[in-house]
């Protein structure tokens, strides 16, 4: 049933299309009237769906969120954007949902390497993303995918030759300045065979409520590497919905590790195919306070034999904050020998925290090699005891089981100066009397 809010936007439709990229484009507006007619029958995903079931987003049915007309570049603070761009690094910057050239950073990039925003893509490039764009992910998996795909400003187009090795990791910074924004952005990464490669994904924004809707489409070819990560630090008062849907073609190798600790309401979703005997691993960090709602989602989908997968989502939850982890691995009938493994750990530091999740397994073969395993808890008593016999505070002590429960999944970061930045983010959300950063 069409909703008020869906309404709006399909109504408000009309008065954004000029502004969004590939309007000339007669594949591309077909795809975004029927991801907006979709939108607009359905609305906002509902906590009646099975997959939303834990995450009620009826919040931003109050607001109306708008794209820019024009890049805004010129409300970003340089200087406080500096605290979040990596060091020896290729540095994208999008600005509330548009490419900003002025602000990345690209010099001495391969000439077998295309990094460009999403509208130059479509401009330069419009027959090679008719044959990515909506073909790792389909609008009728949720609505906010459709809502994206009708609405998407701009966004990121990422291109990597054959035996191509980046010595040097790519970020694509996302900031979102205004009020009420919505920063809509879509991207594609293409890693042809044999290549390697690191993207980080960066979120932040101003103290302003505001959504962002991101969906990326990777595709990564045959025995080639990619290193995919997510730290999204958006303001407390923010939405945040984010996809990321992967086809790994055989022998391809992807690790994703995702990082959540800011916004209001936010939902990562992780889903990646995968070929004859590829391989992916995925890792999540989260951490909730005050009223935070952090909503993880993976799929798995072993289509091929000998595909192998590792999962580890952690959680640490204060305050009346909720976490919520749906992990779901599928072993297709020919998938034989497959091994995978998946594992989801909570900590609850306060008695008003939740925790939901839910961990499935659909196996459709008989020779594989499947788990799972979920622990929701709090700190182990007996190891507070142990620490204060070895004369530490009481306080103390906890604060230093926590950040090692938290610090497994930062220690798997590769990139120093992403590592630094990280394990910033996480003593900021927690008392670090008698942490000492150069212990962790």
């Amino acid at each position: 049933m069409t909703t008020a809010k869906a309404s709006w936007y399909a109504a408000e439709y009309s008065n954004i299309a000029p502004i969004l990229c590939g309007q000339s484009l007669l594949w591309l507006e077909e795809q975004r009237l029927k991801a907006l007619s979709q939108f607009s029958e359905q609305g906002f995903p509902s906590s009646h769906e099975e997959e939303w079931r834990y995450t009620n987003v009826s919040a931003i049915e109050k607001k109306k969120f708008s794209p820019t007309i024009n890049k805004t570049k010129n409300l970003v603070d340089i200087e406080w954007l500096k605290l979040y761009q990596l060091q020896e690094a290729w540095s994208v910057v999008l600005v509330d949902g548009h490419f900003s050239a002025e602000l990345s950073s690209l010099d001495d990039l391969p000439v077998d390497v295309l990094v460009m925003g999403m509208a130059d893509a479509l401009q330069k490039l419009p027959e090679t993303l008719e044959n990515y764009i909506n073909q790792s992910v389909n609008i009728d998996e949720n609505s906010f995918i459709a809502f994206n795909t009708a609405w998407f400003t701009d966004g990121l187009f990422v291109s990597v030759n054959a035996k191509r090795i980046l010595e040097k990791p790519i970020q694509v910074l996302h900031v979102a300045t205004q009020q009420d924004v919505l920063a809509a952005t879509r991207t594609v990464i293409i890693l042809d065979k044999m290549a390697e490669a690191s993207i980080i994904e960066t979120y932040v924004g101003y103290d302003n409520a505001y959504l962002s809707s991101t969906v990326t489409e990777v595709f990564v070819g045959q025995n080639a590497h990619l290193t995919l990560y997510k730290m999204q630090c958006e303001s407390e008062k923010a939405y945040h919905f984010g996809g990321i849907y992967v086809k790994q073609d055989r022998d391809a190798h992807f690790t994703h590790h995702n990082f959540a600790f800011g916004a209001l309401l936010a939902r990562s979703d992780i889903h990646t195919d995968l070929d004859h005997a590829s391989e992916c691993e995925l890792n999540g960090l989260y951490l909730g306070v005050k009223r935070q709602h952090i909503d993880s989602h993976t799929r798995i989908n072993h289509i091929k034999p000998h595909g192998i997968s590792r999962e580890l989502y952690k959680g640490v939850l204060d305050d009346r904050a909720r976490g919520v982890f749906q992990g779901r691995v599928i072993v297709a009938k020919d998938a034989q020998q497959t091994d995978s493994q998946m594992n989801n750990r909570y900590l609850l530091l306060s008695d008003d925290a939740e925790a939901d999740s839910k961990p499935q397994l659909e196996i459709y073969a008989d020779d594989v090699k499947c788990g799972h395993g979920v622990t929701v808890g709090q700190l182990d008593e007996k190891s507070i005891f142990y620490l204060q016999s070895r004369c530490i505070d009481e306080e103390v002590a906890r604060n230093i089981l926590t950040f090692a429960f938290a610090n497994e999944m930062v220690d798997r970061i590769k990139i120093k100066v992403l590592h630094e930045m990280i394990l910033e983010q996480v003593l900021i959300r927690f008392p670090q009397e008698g942490i000492n950063k150069e212990w962790l």
